[in-house]
């Protein structure tokens, strides 16, 4: 308590709101902690090892469906990324999202962060701190910014219980579910935005 009460002065409000223009100049270490919501910059909890685990073989899981997509499709540019910062929007005021995991078109370094339309995929990994916002914040801001799908993944105990598979509504810019993936599957396959095949046993033991 005390440590908060000496943070918490006027001097230390923030000063003016975060543009995406600010939240280039600013320091790593400080964007890795915070995402931003309507200007305003909000902490990001620290993930637990299973929450890390689960991000971490997800993405080998997309990075296969991408690098199979890509050898179909000559020309086409995909790329998979953990952990990084996502432009949802810029006006009236920025709203800058750190996502787990996305599928996205590729993004040269100069067009970075990279804005919602180059996303194809988001994903989010539920915590027991990040239920709301990511159920509900996130969900209608993804929505909002025009991603086409967005999965939630739900961890119980040390493995992914299931995944929740949701594509945009653009009749009601609003996500409703498309499928369930779970385990008893022992491998689900999803045909969009590629064909990404979840093997389940590699979200399992998530923590060894």
């Amino acid at each position: 308590m005390g440590a908060i009460r000496d943070w918490a002065t006027p001097e230390n409000l923030q000063p003016e709101p975060i543009t995406v223009e600010i939240w280039r100049d600013l320091p790593e270490e400080f964007c890795r902690q915070v995402e931003v919501v309507s200007g305003q910059a909000v902490r990001c909890e620290a993930p637990r090892r299973t929450h890390q685990a689960a991000a971490r073989r997800l993405a080998a899981v997309i990075e296969s469906a991408a690098a199979d997509y890509v050898a179909l499709h000559p020309g086409s540019c995909l790329d998979v990324s953990n952990d990084f910062d996502v432009i949802l929007w810029e006006v009236p005021t920025a709203t800058i999202r750190r996502p787990d995991l996305a599928l996205h078109n590729y993004a040269p370094d100069e067009v970075r962060p990279p804005p919602a339309a180059h996303i194809r995929v988001i994903i989010e990994v539920v915590s027991p701190g990040s239920d709301k916002t990511d159920r509900v914040e996130k969900m209608g801001e993804y929505a909002a910014a025009g991603i086409p799908f967005y999965w939630l993944v739900w961890i119980a105990g040390n493995q992914v219980a299931s995944i929740d598979v949701f594509v945009i509504d653009h009749a009601i810019e609003a996500y409703r579910l498309l499928r369930t993936l779970a385990p008893e599957d022992e491998v689900s396959v999803l045909e969009v935005p590629v064909r990404i095949k979840v093997p389940w046993s590699q979200l399992s033991a998530l923590v060894r």
